[in-house]
């Protein structure tokens, strides 16, 4: 009995919290960004449900405005992350904070080494898988191999998200990489 109860209780305090959360976020935002986040949940086939792609779009929305400054661009953005990152079946949080460390959300970015992008992918890529005339400076390339490759990793080192981050950036065997990936993924875009 004390069981059923405990979980009953636990139950309401869940609908307490989103309920909480919800009108907090409904309180925070314009009308103008509603109206875009309204939309890009209704033009998103990567969310499960309605619901979920609004709180998301929402909250991410709001974590990112100081980078991308644009409501509608910032929305834009954050479906293909999202989309991208279901595709390869990885979390987009985590793709998130790749480019974060990455780049920087800087779609112009090209390293010392010549990596481009948000992601910041290698161009030998594109001769790699026969493609040499793509723009790894456009975000729908750039995400697409970013996050194919990731995941490669991911399976690559069976779970194992630190070796796999370190192999992305080519550092196997140094921890310095992945740790800033995971302070920015704790700190920046996990989803509490």
């Amino acid at each position: 009995m004390r069981f059923s109860l405990n979980k009953i209780i636990i139950t309401f305090l869940l609908i307490l919290l989103v309920t909480s959360v919800n009108a907090r976020i409904a309180t925070q935002t314009d009308p103008a960004l509603k109206q875009l986040v309204l939309e890009a949940v209704n033009n998103s086939k990567s969310f499960k449900d309605r619901y979920i792609a609004e709180v998301w779009l929402t909250d991410m929305s709001n974590r990112l405005r100081k980078r991308i400054s644009d409501p509608e661009k910032r929305l834009q953005f954050l479906r293909l992350v999202h989309g991208e990152a279901n595709r390869a079946n990885i979390s987009p949080e985590l793709v998130l904070a790749v480019i974060d460390v990455e780049s920087n959300f800087d779609q112009w970015a090209i390293s010392r080494s010549g990596a481009q992008g948000l992601m910041q992918i290698m161009p030998f890529w594109l001769n790699e898988i026969g493609r040499p005339n793509d723009n790894l400076l456009h975000p729908d390339t750039n995400l697409r191999l970013g996050c194919t490759i990731l995941k490669y990793y991911m399976d690559m080192e069976r779970g194992d998200l630190r070796r796999a981050l370190e192999r992305y950036n080519g550092s196997l065997g140094h921890r310095r990489y992945p740790d800033k990936v995971f302070s920015a993924l704790r700190t920046r875009w996990f989803q509490q």
